[in-house]
This record gives structure tokens, sequence and C-alpha cells, in this order.
């Protein structure tokens, strides 16, 4: 612990004045992150490493599990920082990170031992969807492979739960905000997208197009009813 401490003087004596302009910049003009990342409170997992990003690049919310409660108007901290970000920072990509060996999904997988942990078992059951549709569609497997599958599974429920907040909701309708479903394989190194189109997960990569959960795209359905009627 001692060593981890240490590393703050580090940042006050070398990092900091390596950056002062880029910090001067952001306590004068305030922040404008270019996407909010919901990812896992994991320690193995850093998401401003992920993307090699600068301070005030990215807007992170980390819990346990990667998980967006369903709106609602009871107030919680994930709400309100999806809030914040769209409505306030004017973030127009929004990510959703799972990542393989997640506690959360081990857990979900299977509860055992959860009754020592009540308020872990509750936080978790807003990924019960997809441990239903592992369990249902995929019985079959079983160990890392479905403890992967609900990890997955769990990236596409969670982007679900994050269309019913009326901010990205309203953002959505507009064609102004992008929505992405990520997975970090911490054993290959490598970083799955979720293709909106295909329902499948590929690997990034830089000279393919980068696969969205849900694409930008102003929606007219209102204009059309009233034109049928």
């Amino acid at each position: 612990m001692n060593e981890l401490i240490g590393r703050v003087f580090n940042f006050e004596k070398t990092l900091f004045p390596a950056s002062s302009e880029l910090f001067n910049k952001l306590t004068t003009h305030g922040q404008s992150p270019k996407a909010l990342m919901i990812s896992c409170a994991d320690s193995r997992i850093v998401p401003e490493q992920i993307m090699q990003a600068d301070p005030g690049d990215l807007f992170v919310c980390r819990n346990a599990g990667n998980i967006v409660p369903p709106y609602a108007t009871l107030n919680g901290g994930v709400t309100s920082t999806v809030e914040y970000a769209v409505a306030a920072l004017g973030v127009r990509d929004i990510i959703v990170c799972g990542h393989s060996d997640c506690g959360a999904m081990k857990a979900l997988s299977d509860p055992t031992g959860l009754e020592a942990m009540p308020n872990v078992a509750a936080w978790l059951k807003h990924g019960l969807a997809a441990e239903q549709i592992v369990s249902s569609c995929h019985a079959h497997l079983d160990g890392k492979e479905r403890v992967r599958a609900i990890s997955l599974e769990n990236i596409i429920a969670q982007i679900s739960h994050l269309r019913t907040h009326p901010s990205v909701a309203a953002g959505i309708a507009r064609g102004e905000i992008t929505l992405h479903g990520w997975f970090v394989d911490i054993h290959a190194g490598q970083v799955l997208g979720l293709n909106g189109e295909t329902g499948e997960f590929v690997v990034l990569r830089e000279d393919r197009d980068l696969p969205v959960a849900l694409a930008p795209r102003a929606r007219f359905a209102t204009e059309y009813a009233e034109a049928a009627e």
C-alpha cells in the first residue's frame, strides 16, 4: 500500500508538470469528454488505459458488473452519471464495457455465497436477464464458457436498460447518440465490439469499421403516424 500511495508524489513531481498545459486547459475551460464508459469496477480493467485516454477524454462510471439499472424515479449513482453526461456534458457516445473472468458474472452464473452479501445480490438482479437467456438458449455451456456467455449477454441487457433513460432515449430519437457494447478479453488482450445489426461480438481492428450496438439515426415515427391519419 505504501508503494501505491507513494506514486502520488510521482504524479506531483513528474506527470503533472509534463502535462501542465493540458491540465491548465481543463481547469480553465472545463471538461468536454468524448465518450461515457460504463465499465466494471474490477481492478484489472482500467478504461483510460484500454482507450489510451488523456485526462478530459473519457467520462467513466464503474460498478460491479458494468450494470445500468432501468430508469426509475429513485435516484442512483449510475442514473445520475448517465443523465449528467448526456444532458450537461453533451456526450454522444456511450460504451457499456464488460470483461472476461468477471466476478459479478460468476455470481450470476452461480449465486452460491451471495446470501452473505444481500446488497450485491440485489444489485446483480439487474443482470438476471443475461443469466436466463444463457440458461434457456445455451444450456449446454458450463464453467468458463457459461460465464463468458453471460458476460456478453449482460452487455446487451444493460444497453437495453440504458435506452430507458429519458436523456438517452431523447438523444437516440434525435439521432445524436451512438451506443457501443464492448467486451475486454483480459486473457487475449483484445477488445470485442457488438455489431447491433448482426448481434455478434467481433474483435476491434484498425482496418475494419468500428462495430456499434446502435448507430445514430433520427427517428420520425411521429411524422409517419400523422401522415397516416
